[in-house]
């Protein structure tokens, strides 16, 4: 009985091949892209932070309505009863903890969170709760609110008293906080004032810096080359062999 014929294996064409293997690379060499551009837009940040801080030239607290920017800020107002804001998932010297918000109403402009500074959680996630601070003059760094997470965009959880947010989203917290109007930016309160808690003026924390989104880019172009370089490769064995098959 004779043997059953072997079945060919078909190659997958050319051009097809040459089809993907562009496709990828030029998905990873977007991915590059994106980091670079993450990495000019932190540096920008950093370097925009540098200067106002060494100018330290405080503007009023009125510029916390305008979206974007960093800006020093001072003025005198009073905190508001509105519960405090603590923004989970915060990392300090490697332990985790919370950043405190109240919110401050100026005496013009419109009400804004000001962040007090970062207390630790103990092991049973028991919250703190900060009272209301008595002072009437306020003075530190307005910017926008932390970036939220994936999961920072959920509506922050009432618990004994306070609120617990995964992101700081004034908008969302306009209505539990009772404070229509709530200022699209927050004021990072000088450290240098005797009161509040641990802070600092960090304006990236919990997130990467520059240097790891360059490094994450040259990491995603390298993989673009590396898939260009096997797609020439393969191309380079393929015809190779078709022409020992012809000359054989």
């Amino acid at each position: 009985m004779a043997a059953a014929a072997t079945p060919r294996v078909r190659r997958m064409p050319l051009w097809l091949g040459w089809t993907l293997a562009l496709l990828v690379a030029a998905g990873f060499s977007a991915l590059g892209h994106w980091q670079l551009q993450r990495a000019r837009d932190k540096q920008a940040l950093l370097a925009k932070t540098e200067q106002v801080l060494a100018r330290r030239q405080a503007g009023p607290l009125s510029l916390a309505g305008a979206p974007d920017g960093l800006d020093w800020a001072a003025g005198h107002g009073r905190f508001t009863d509105a519960p405090p804001v603590l923004l989970d998932n915060q990392l300090r010297e490697g332990r985790a903890g919370v950043r405190i918000y109240r919110v401050f109403q100026p005496l013009q402009g419109p009400p804004l969170l000001v962040e007090l500074g970062w207390q630790p959680l103990p092991a049973d996630r028991r919250l703190p709760h900060p009272p209301k601070p008595v002072q009437t003059e306020v003075s530190g760094l307005l910017m926008p609110p932390p970036a939220a997470g994936l999961a920072g965009h959920g509506a922050p959880a009432a618990q004994d008293g306070v609120l617990l947010a995964l992101g700081l989203q004034p908008q969302a917290l306009a209505g539990p906080l009772h404070a229509p109007g709530l200022a699209p930016r927050v004021l990072r309160l000088d450290p240098a004032l005797p009161w509040g808690y641990p802070r600092d003026l960090e304006v990236l924390p919990n997130t990467l810096p520059p240097e790891r989104h360059l490094g994450y880019a040259v990491q995603w172009f390298g993989l673009a080359i590396a898939v260009l370089a096997t797609a020439a490769l393969l191309t380079f064995r393929r015809r190779r062999a078709a022409r020992a098959k012809i000359g054989g």
